[in-house]
């Protein structure tokens, strides 16, 4: 696989109204339907009232958008990850890393102490990622208490901004 060089990509804020923000969503849905009946998909509704309280971070090389992640609030002290994804052909090479720093800074900019995720049971790769930066396992918490395929992480934010 070719490697893109890291200089190239660039991170962005970035709303969820923001045209690149669904197409590249959809990326990662694509991407967990061949790994999981669609009811085992927590998706994200942009028609929800609440949508703007979702803040995108998106990673661009050029003008091509390669990947995405988000932070939604739980509660005053708790946010959520969301819509974590890097596409195949960019992925191993520090994409995730910086998409993930730039939404932890941007949460404990907004006072948050802990961040909390789902994933599936299906995708080792990301498990083995949230681990690798600090995350735990917890019960599954909110919609995911009930799903047999989800596992929840949890990270506790240093007060410190990186």
């Amino acid at each position: 696989m070719e490697r893109i060089p890291m200089s190239t990509i660039r991170l962005e804020y970035v709303t969820p109204h923001h045209p690149d923000v669904q197409p590249t969503v959809a990326r990662l849905d694509e991407d967990l339907l061949r790994r999981y009946p669609p009811e085992d998909i927590f998706g994200m509704d942009f028609n929800d009232p609440h949508i703007d309280e979702v803040q995108f971070v998106l990673a661009y090389d050029g003008e091509t958008p390669v990947g995405c992640g988000a932070i939604r609030p739980l509660n005053e002290e708790m946010t959520e990850l969301k819509r974590f994804f890097v596409d195949a052909a960019y992925r191993q090479q520090g994409i995730a890393a910086k998409i993930l720093m730039r939404l932890e800074l941007l949460a404990r900019e907004q006072k948050y102490t802990t961040i909390r995720l789902e994933t599936g049971d299906k995708q080792p790769e990301s498990i083995h990622f949230y681990k690798k930066y600090g995350f735990y396992e917890i019960e599954r918490f909110g919609p995911y208490a009930d799903s047999d395929s989800s596992l929840c992480f949890e990270k506790i934010l240093s007060d410190q901004l990186s």
